[in-house]
């Protein structure tokens, strides 16, 4: 990515300070992974201090995430401990990091995020030398901060950012006609104010309990299972099994998508199981809307042509999408889209985002389980951009403890009713921090 001087603009900031809290955060209920069980888990949250270019208004802003090595991390030969001490290093060397990017000339905060993340993804030298993912997710809640800054200085949301056609020079490259200012704010549309409320299914939940809860509790229609990706029989039998199931606990319409965590051999289990669903269960596979990266996040060395089986349900790529150079790679392996998630970055979302919808994919938005001011991030980003499943929120489920400063003045938000989260009325400024 290139370093070289933009045009200022009103967006444009300098960071003067940054830094970095943690708190431990225990799970109400085990999410179970095919890396492993999370019972527990580090929450980052970044703080910056920034000034606008034209020295006029100064801000304060906010960005967490979970640190979640089992998820980003996985199959090292480092213990949890020794992981999550690294993950907090990361953080503490990007809050240095931060505000010199800013030193030598003021920047648009998405440029500022992108910046961020080449340096901690291809620059910062770690000893223990994590994999992309991991580096990128623990330069996301600075990435939110500072977005979240410069909408709280202007009084303004943070997708409101992109009005002028300004220059991103670390993003152009994807936009050679127009540029991704111009593209972002062709992706970014009039919030919604209400988003599905997501449900966790794990491998090992008793069906009827656990679905009968989530109705129960807020009405939730939409249920996201975890499969293994191993055996594509029995992973058809248990999507037909929780379609079967919702049906029972009254819920009339299900909607479903699967995650094997990337579990899966090759494209061709894939299609096995789609097959095997429909041949189950003709109403499972018709509420089965979408699959998250079925298989390894590396495409390059785990590479299929995912044409035939996009053709029957959509494949989109999560963990496998940490580099914007990977976009041009997805698109011709025929992956159906992207399933984003803030936890790579505010800026590299906001761009994949823009990217996808230029080149006729699919986007969804995914969670980490993110609690607090990033739930506020992640609603208010689905609420923003033509996500195909609203958004994934799933820490009411699983970290509810995390959310208690929101309760009760955002309880639409943070406690689904009716199977819906919902925004308030007037959209908030920044990134929601505020609230």
């Amino acid at each position: 990515m290139t370093s070289a001087p933009q045009i200022c603009s009103r967006y444009d900031c300098i960071i003067r300070s940054a830094s970095v809290r943690f708190q431990t955060q225990r799970l109400a209920v085990p999410l179970q992974l095919s890396s492993g069980i999370i019972t527990e888990v580090t929450e980052a949250v970044g703080d910056v201090d920034i000034e606008m270019a034209n020295g006029a208004r100064r801000g304060k802003g906010s960005g967490s995430i979970y640190l979640s090595d089992l998820w980003a991390w996985p199959g090292s030969d480092f213990p949890h401990e020794e992981r999550d001490s690294v993950l907090r290093r990361i953080c503490e060397l990007c809050s240095t990091k931060l505000p010199e990017l800013t030193v030598e000339e003021s920047l648009h905060p998405t440029e500022i995020g992108l910046r961020l993340h080449d340096w901690i993804c291809h620059s910062l030298k770690i000893p223990e030398d994590p994999p992309l993912l991991a580096r990128s997710m623990c330069g996301s809640p600075f990435d939110a901060a500072v977005h979240d800054a410069v909408g709280n200085a202007l009084e303004v949301s943070v997708f409101a950012l992109y009005t002028d056609n300004i220059p991103l020079p670390s993003a152009d490259f994807f936009f050679p006609e127009q540029g991704a200012a111009t593209a972002i704010s062709h992706v970014i549309q009039k919030p919604r104010r209400e988003l599905p409320a997501w449900w966790i299914i794990n491998k090992s939940d008793d069906l009827k309990s656990t679905l009968k809860e989530a109705f129960s509790r807020g009405g939730y229609y939409c249920f996201k299972l975890k499969i293994t990706g191993a055996d594509e029989a029995a992973d058809a039998r248990q999507t037909a099994r929780v379609f079967q199931a919702a049906r029972a606990a009254g819920i009339t319409r299900p909607r479903l998508t699967v995650d094997s965590n990337e579990a899966n051999a090759d494209a061709e289990s894939v299609r096995n199981y789609l097959e095997l669903l429909q041949h189950e269960d003709g109403g499972a596979f018709k509420a089965l809307e979408y699959l998250e990266q079925p298989t390894s996040r590396d495409i390059l060395d785990a590479a299929f042509d995912w044409r035939q089986t996009a053709a029957r349900k959509p494949v989109l790529l999560d963990e496998g999408l940490t580099d914007l150079s990977v976009m041009e790679i997805a698109k011709s392996q025929g992956w159906s889209g992207f399933a984003l998630k803030t936890c790579k970055g505010h800026s590299m979302l906001l761009v994949a985002a823009a990217w996808a919808k230029e080149n006729g994919l699919l986007i969804s938005l995914q969670d980490l389980t993110n609690p607090g001011i990033s739930l506020i991030h992640g609603a208010l980003t689905g609420a923003h951009l033509p996500t195909i499943n609203g958004a994934e929120l799933n820490s009411p489920q699983f970290t509810p403890d995390a959310n208690r400063y929101f309760l009760p003045r955002l309880s639409m938000l943070f406690t689904p009713a009716g199977g819906f989260h919902r925004l308030p009325e007037t959209m908030p400024v920044g990134l929601g921090s505020r609230l």
